[in-house]
């Protein structure tokens, strides 16, 4: 069964394509950006970046700009699976693989996004290549993954150890064009605020989070393991966040409730995806 459970959970997020990856990513020599004891490795690499995704994406959907692009050119309502599986690719590839293949994606990727442009509905224009809106994107996620396995994950780390995870994850922001990506926590805590009077409530922002958390495109029997990630990810919001998504602030029931149920789900995909997979999954 914890066989099965895995095998099922990493064929949905990485995909047809998933064992592939895999061997590319884990199986081949050559130079690594990332040595073996590098934060990021411990961060990606545990099941709490499914609570860190989520929380990226609602917090990401609060800058006009950037959810004009993702509305308008990603496709997330109609191929939300394509979109996981290509970012959790990314995510692995530029952690884990060889220099040259971490490289050779993330070329595509800027390939990708200068060709995403257009007009927001305020009638201002955006591109998914301009330095601020990829620095949001970049500093959301970032602070999003370090929350979420700061609260969730197997070993959290230490300060040395986040501010770590935070000069990593700028050498892959700096190699899609961030300008400057942020060293230290503290900095990146700072540039987060720093972007508050660039984010609001749009009626994009609102549909995604209802997409996400109240429509999900998921069989009956994962709706709710998704649900105790999704309150989990909510809860690691800050209180100027939830309001402009409608979302509710309730500290004492999430300590109590949502938190701890986010850990059991955690914990218990962490104890799925570790136990040894068929050679036809890996």
């Amino acid at each position: 069964m914890r066989g099965r459970v895995g095998t099922s959970i990493f064929q949905r997020v990485a995909g047809p394509e998933g064992p592939a990856h895999h061997e590319v990513i884990f199986a081949s020599d050559g130079e690594r950006w990332f040595a073996d004891d590098r934060p990021i490795r411990r961060v990606h690499g545990d099941s709490s970046m499914f609570v860190g995704g989520l929380r990226a994406l609602l917090l990401q959907s609060l800058h006009p700009l950037a959810m004009a692009a993702v509305a308008g050119r990603s496709g997330y309502k109609g191929d939300p699976w394509g979109r996981l599986q290509r970012t959790s690719y990314f995510l692995a590839v530029t952690t884990f693989g060889r220099v040259s293949d971490a490289q050779a994606t993330i070329g595509r990727v800027r390939s990708i996004h200068q060709r995403v442009t257009g007009v927001a509905a305020d009638g201002r224009p955006y591109a998914a290549s301009a330095p601020e809106l990829l620095t949001w994107v970049h500093i959301a996620e970032a602070d999003s993954f370090l929350r979420a396995h700061t609260r969730f994950g197997a070993e959290p780390l230490d300060q040395a150890g986040r501010d770590g995870y935070v000069a990593d994850v700028a050498r892959i922001g700096a190699a899609l064009g961030v300008p400057d990506p942020p060293l230290t926590e503290r900095d990146l805590r700072a540039r987060v605020e720093a972007y508050r009077g660039e984010l609001a409530s749009t009626p994009e922002a609102r549909a995604a989070a209802r997409f996400l958390l109240l429509n999900p495109p998921l069989p009956v029997i994962a709706r709710p393991p998704y649900g105790l990630l999704a309150g989990a990810a909510v809860s690691l919001l800050p209180g100027w966040a939830r309001w402009p998504l409608r979302l509710p602030w309730l500290p004492g029931a999430e300590a109590a409730l949502v938190r701890p149920a986010g850990q059991a789900v955690v914990g218990a995909i962490r104890w799925a995806t570790s136990a040894p997979r068929s050679a036809e999954a890996v």
